[in-house]
């Protein structure tokens, strides 16, 4: 049975586009270490320091850049290159997250697309594919988890990313 595609509505995605991404990127940074960072082992978080990733949804025209800096991701204010771009629409990055599609099928049926450095490209594919399910626990996106995750980011002192 094909799963029909949601796609953001043409109306709606030009005001999305227009909003600045930096909050968006502090959200998607936020669930990022509430549920995946502890996942990472120390040889994929070396591999991961310091590079910049981009998480383009073309249907909201919406780019997150973050790295991974100091044993968390980091949001990073817009601009320069990124060393990978990974690029899907938003029901797409959904359906992956809650791991109901496939990166692969999604790659080549062309609903999925990555630019940059190909090897940190599949290289990212391969860890989150080995992460054990479940990973999201709905107590992690409880208002005191989320706080508590947001303080400790500020507190670290969130920084921004050098343009490249």
């Amino acid at each position: 049975m094909t799963r029909k595609r949601f796609l953001i509505p043409e109306p709606m995605e030009h005001i999305l586009g227009r909003l600045p991404a930096w909050p968006g990127t502090v959200m998607l940074v936020t669930a990022l270490n509430l549920v995946l960072a502890r996942h990472l082992t120390l040889d994929v978080t070396k591999l991961l320091n310091g590079k910049k990733l981009r998480l383009c949804v073309t249907d909201a025209h919406l780019a997150f850049d973050f790295e991974w800096r100091s044993h968390r991701f980091v949001a990073c204010r817009e601009g320069g290159t990124a060393d990978l771009t990974i690029s899907a629409c938003m029901q797409d990055f959904v359906l992956l997250a809650l791991r109901k599609e496939d990166p692969d099928t999604l790659f080549f049926s062309r609903r999925l697309a990555m630019e940059g450095d190909t090897e940190l490209g599949i290289f990212v594919k391969n860890t989150l594919d080995a992460i054990e399910l479940p990973v999201f626990h709905a107590d992690q996106f409880y208002p005191k988890a989320v706080l508590m995750q947001v303080c400790r980011g500020i507190s670290a002192g969130w920084s921004h990313c050098k343009p490249r």
